[in-house]
């Protein structure tokens, strides 16, 4: 069935909005739903809002799709309502979209995109002239971006190929774009995705099937395929990310919050050169975190997913 979530708005008081109005429909079955939003700086001036959500596309087919609108001034409904990419070929799938919005500092916006879950699909996540399986880059007003890698047949807006289920990204402080994707039974990968290049999916992996078969060959690394800079397993079930900016945890500065869903916990990575140098976990066993965000005062901001789910506001005691 097809049915249209709720968008609402959270004050820094705590209380929770009624639905915003004028959203395009969603197809909320199983993983699908509203699955990220995005504002730029100007926000406070522009009211401007992107975000990403699972859209039907007739005849049982859905894509990640990506749409851009105008908060009306009292906060009821989204104004000017325009869908700006849709994943490109639709399928008959109800997981696997990703999907995070990630402004570069030119302006420009990543769009993560999932391999589908269906074996079909998942194969086309080394096919470079779909979207499947893709970090996609494009103009915020719609369109390729400008700058993107040119790759022979590419699909527009191709950044980089080879991705399993991406759910977590985010700029780094070296203004490189950073992602965590799920891998299988095992081998969830940290990424710095780098324009033009092939991570692996569903050909090399550190994990293994569901089933415990292999992921294709067996093989954790080919040829002209990307290794990624970490990796889990067991896994963590990523998603969402950021990277610290505050002076409430200066001991954090620079450093990766991921949420773990199977793993229950916020995730801290240490990062330096590239590499990751240090893990910690925190809140270990209290609850799936579906998202994580750093606020103005620097407190950790961490989004639990369960029926009762909760927005918490983290900070030393």
């Amino acid at each position: 069935m097809n049915c249209l979530p709720a968008k609402r708005l959270v004050s820094a008081g705590g209380t929770v909005s009624a639905p915003v109005a004028g959203l395009p429909e969603v197809d909320s079955r199983r993983q699908g739903g509203l699955l990220d939003v995005a504002v730029k700086d100007d926000f406070a001036a522009t009211r401007r809002v992107w975000w990403s959500f699972s859209e039907p596309r007739g005849g049982g087919g859905n894509s990640t799709s990506v749409a851009t609108g105008t908060l009306s001034p009292d906060g009821t409904r989204m104004e000017d309502v325009r869908v700006i990419f849709r994943q490109d070929p639709a399928w008959a799938s109800t997981a696997h979209f990703g999907s995070r919005l990630v402004f570069d500092r030119a302006g420009m916006l990543f769009v993560t995109t999932g391999d589908r879950s269906v074996r079909a699909a998942s194969m086309l996540a080394q096919d470079v002239s779909t979207q499947i399986g893709k970090v996609i880059r494009i103009d915020p007003e719609g369109g390729p971006a400008a700058g993107n890698p040119q790759v022979a047949g590419g699909a527009p807006g191709l950044w980089s190929w080879g991705h399993r289920n991406l759910q977590s990204a985010a700029l780094g402080p070296d203004g490189a774009l950073w992602t965590v994707e799920h891998g299988p039974r095992g081998g969830d990968e940290l990424n710095r995705p780098e324009a033009g290049r092939n991570y692996g999916w569903p050909e090399i992996s550190y994990g293994v099937n569901y089933n415990g078969s292999a992921v294709g060959g067996g093989e954790t690394a080919r040829d002209g395929m990307e290794q990624p800079v970490y990796y889990w397993d067991p896994v963590i079930a990523p998603s969402g990310m950021a990277f610290y900016d505050g002076d409430v945890f200066p001991g954090w500065q620079g450093d990766a919050l991921i949420g773990g869903l199977a793993g229950q916990a916020l995730v801290r990575l240490e990062i330096e050169g590239g590499r990751v140098t240090g893990e910690q976990r925190y809140l270990q066993g209290v609850a799936r975190i579906r998202d994580v965000a750093v606020a103005s005062d620097g407190a950790v901001m961490v989004l639990t997913d369960a029926d009762d789910g909760a927005l918490i506001r983290l900070a030393p005691e």
